[in-house]
């Protein structure tokens, strides 16, 4: 990685403090990916990818800039990729998920914050992400308060759109939804300098729509006993789907898929047969939080599924790719955004029965409901997840953590128990 320090130098890194973030991740990466048996062989590419992190891909975002490319960092699967990259725009989900920069961020946010949002200001003000580094306008949104109050501090620091993410979904809601879009496209546009066209728009939709196809037919491959991968992996992918190149991305998603085909013609998994099966629930886990996932699979179980943001709300709805105008297809960009099922919503009652359909189609043994400490909305909906899981006869545990390590014999010990209780 010592190639890439003049690159970090350009983009004011702050050296030391990203040396001991690169000192951390790979022992952690190869404790936790690495060490697996029976992988496939195709996750090569994705270890590949996590190794260049902060290195090719960073240059690629460089080059695209002195292009004139524009790069636009997000924090939310409700920032519509499409249009982005309709703009000649590059989207780059931009990684908060570990405790980084906490002094510079507790400067100017109250200790008791989510993690998540203490985290992506300390990226910032820490100077340590060099994806944070590259953004030429950083797209926030309305989905909590804490969110939404740190991107007007985060504004003094880089350019923030924010989008007003409707908290129910009447008609009217729809309505604002869609004006809110229309207004994106139009930022877009003066951002970048490029004018979206029918053909550009139509062309960024199957782009997008082709990467969901790919990580949909990767999840509807975890549905076989024995798992042909690990959640760990499928966490890996669906986080790094957010920033690596759509097309190269897609191609490697399929290309794994073709050998996971094979392993289950075969029945090689990568667990024994009849482990406890289950759905991983709640906030989302952004690069690199792995802890939760890795706890479970030592543990014995494999995770089928994630229904989270780093998971099925990322990409399980396509958007249509017909229509005769930009505005039919900016209205269908809007409406399958406002279809993710998140814990902003009042009532939330898609991701209730996202829970119980899920449950029942992968033959789920249970389902772990993890929240990051102080994120209010999931913390409470926790209670209505428990109440309608109940009613299914749906084992749920429900966990509060945050990005330390502190808690994972806590946790480790609890997974265990509720294991011991499905065997039972």
């Amino acid at each position: 990685m010592a190639d890439y320090r003049k690159m970090w130098e350009s983009l004011g890194l702050n050296l030391e403090a990203h040396d001991q973030l690169m000192d951390i991740l790979p022992p952690t990466y190869g404790t936790v990916f690495l060490n697996q048996e029976n992988r496939p062989e195709a996750m090569e590419y994705f270890d590949f990818v996590f190794s260049e992190v902060h290195g090719q891909r960073i240059q690629e975002l460089l080059d695209h800039k002195a292009a004139d490319g524009k790069v636009i960092g997000a924090f939310c699967v409700y920032v519509p990729e499409e249009i982005i990259r309709a703009a000649g725009g590059i989207c780059i989900g931009l990684c908060s998920g570990a405790d980084i920069g906490t002094a510079q961020a507790e400067k100017v946010l109250p200790r008791n914050i989510c993690p998540l949002i203490k985290s992506f200001m300390g990226f910032k003000l820490g100077k340590v992400c060099p994806y944070f580094e590259s953004c030429d306008m950083v797209v926030g949104e309305t989905t909590c308060d804490g969110k939404k109050k740190a991107f007007e501090i985060l504004n003094d620091y880089v350019p923030v759109h924010v989008l007003e993410t409707p908290h129910m979904k009447r008609e009217k809601d729809k309505a604002l939804w869609r004006s809110e879009v229309r207004d994106f496209l139009t930022e877009v546009e003066g951002y970048t300098g490029n004018k979206i066209t029918l053909d550009s728009l139509r062309q960024a939709i199957k782009e997008s729509n082709d990467k969901r196809r790919a990580l949909l037919r990767l999840n509807e491959l975890r549905r076989y006993d024995p798992a042909p991968i690990s959640s760990k992996d499928c966490l890996l992918i669906e986080q790094i789907a957010m920033y690596d190149d759509v097309s190269r991305f897609t191609a490697q998603v399929n290309a794994l898929c073709d050998e996971l085909e094979k392993r289950v013609q075969e029945s090689r998994g990568v667990t024994e047969p009849g482990a406890p099966r289950l759905i991983l629930s709640g906030t989302p886990m952004a690069l690199p939080n792995w802890k939760v996932p890795h706890v479970i699979e030592t543990s014995g179980a494999v995770i089928v599924a994630e229904e989270m943001c780093t998971g099925l709300r990322y990409f399980e709805n396509l958007v249509p790719e017909e229509g005769e105008n930009i505005e039919q297809l900016v209205e269908a960009i809007a409406d399958r955004y406002l279809d993710i099922n998140c814990a902003c919503f009042t009532p939330n009652e898609g991701r209730m029965k996202k829970l119980v359909t899920l449950a029942e189609e992968l033959k789920a043994d249970g389902v772990i409901n993890c929240t990051l400490a102080f994120c209010d909305p999931y913390l409470v909906e926790a209670n209505r997840v428990e109440k309608v899981l109940k009613g299914h006869h749906i084992p749920l545990l429900n966990l509060e953590t945050d990005y330390g390590q502190e808690d994972s014999g806590q946790i480790k010990t609890r997974v265990e128990a509720f294991l011991e209780m499905l065997d039972k």
